[in-house]
This record gives structure tokens, C-alpha cells and sequence, in this order.
């Protein structure tokens, strides 16, 4: 078996959180989703991709509400139950945003955003050149307390499905709505943890772009 190709990375030396920009809230509360909004699921499966460019346009609450409860809100009040699959519904993947205006955690009970960093940390948010350019990042968190219940050789293998799937899901939702994105593992997870003030049980394992995709020029 060929030995596997690991990605090298160093650490960037000029990588700083930035001042934020616009206001700042302690917390957003986020518009109700249309439920009837988008286009059939398969045509999001038709338009799923990766998009490595973004315009800087910042994304309105409405947009951001509805991605978020996309990608892991909760779809049955009665019972709890998030639009993403968690193992023994631990919901071990908190999804932390990274807006211009700081870094806020998806209370997903709340359907709202609680401000967590008031920095700009987007740029923070991995290693591709095109990072911190796009008016939004979405970092997914294991809770790793959540999982002690849970037997150690399971707890990587199903954090990260579950991390998986709120991340398809935001994709889908993106390819509905005409957004661009992309699903990123690399990440400097140190400097990440200290940007977002993340506990030590807390471990960052994924990030994800979004923005309006740049027009064609024809």
C-alpha cells in the first residue's frame, strides 16, 4: 500500500485577529426560516460544489438564520431534534461563525448568535489564500465533554460524521440559494482554539466559506 500524503504546514507568521468591523452585538437573534424557500433538493444536489472565490457583500440575518438552522437548528421543538444526525443525540458539534463583526456560537435552541470574540477572525479561519476574504466562516467544534459516555475509539469517528453532515448540509443549502462555498480541513487548530477562546475540551476540526459567488464577467 502506497504510504499516505500528509499535508506540511507551518504556522503563519503575520496570522492576527483583525479589528472587527461594523457593530457588534452581544446577540443576534435570527429570523424564522421559510421552510418553503430554495429549490427542490435535487436541484441542490444538481448545483452542490466548491467555490474557492467570494464577493465581500456581507450576508444579511435573514440568509444567515436560514443557513444555520440548515445546517443544524432544531426541526422537532417537542423533542429537540437538529436537522444533522448526532449519535445518542449528544450534539457534540457546536458551529461557531466568523462574521466581520466577531465570533458568535449558534445556540441552536435560541435560533440565535451569541457573541463569543469580538475580533474578526475570519483570517484565522485556515490556510487557502482566499480565507478571510469571504464575508463569512464557519468553524465546527467537538465538545469533547459531551462524548464521555461514549466509548474513546468511537468518539473521533462519530464526531467527525457528525460534523460531516452539518457540513453537507450547509452545502445543500448554499447550492439552493445560490451561494458559494467550500468545506475546509485545513486548519492551524492551535491558533484557531486561541482566536475563538475555546475551552480545553473543545477541539476545532473543520471549516467552511460562504459568500455570494462573484459575478461572471461575459
Amino acid at each position: 500500500m502506497a504510504e499516505a500524503l500528509l499535508l506540511e504546514y507551518e504556522a503563519l507568521p503575520d496570522a492576527k485577529p483583525a479589528l472587527v468591523h461594523g457593530e457588534t452585538r452581544d446577540v443576534i437573534h435570527l429570523p424564522t426560516p421559510d421552510l418553503h424557500a430554495g429549490g427542490s433538493l435535487m436541484t441542490a444536489f444538481s448545483r452542490r460544489a466548491s467555490s474557492r472565490t467570494f464577493a465581500a457583500a456581507p450576508l444579511s440575518n435573514a440568509v444567515l438564520g436560514a443557513l444555520l438552522w440548515a445546517a443544524d437548528g432544531v426541526n422537532r421543538p417537542e423533542s429537540g431534534g437538529r436537522t444533522a444526525p448526532s449519535a445518542h443525540a449528544f450534539n457534540e458539534i457546536d458551529i461557531y461563525v466568523a462574521l466581520a463583526t466577531g465570533v458568535y456560537r449558534y445556540d441552536a435552541q435560541g435560533h440565535r448568535l451569541v457573541l463569543k470574540h469580538a475580533i474578526d477572525a475570519r483570517n484565522l479561519t485556515g490556510y487557502q489564500d482566499f480565507v478571510g476574504k469571504a464575508p463569512l466562516d464557519l468553524v465546527y467544534v467537538v465538545g469533547t465533554s459531551r462524548l464521555k459516555t461514549m466509548p474513546p475509539q468511537q468518539r473521533d469517528v462519530f464526531s467527525a460524521i457528525a460534523a460531516g453532515a452539518i457540513a453537507q448540509n450547509v452545502a445543500l443549502y448554499c447550492a439552493s440559494a445560490g451561494l458559494a462555498n467550500v468545506i475546509r480541513g485545513w486548519i492551524n487548530h492551535r491558533s484557531l482554539s486561541e482566536a475563538l477562546k475555546l475551552n480545553e475540551d473543545e477541539i476545532p476540526i473543520l471549516a467552511q466559506t460562504v459568500g455570494m459567488p462573484v459575478p461572471q464577467v461575459t
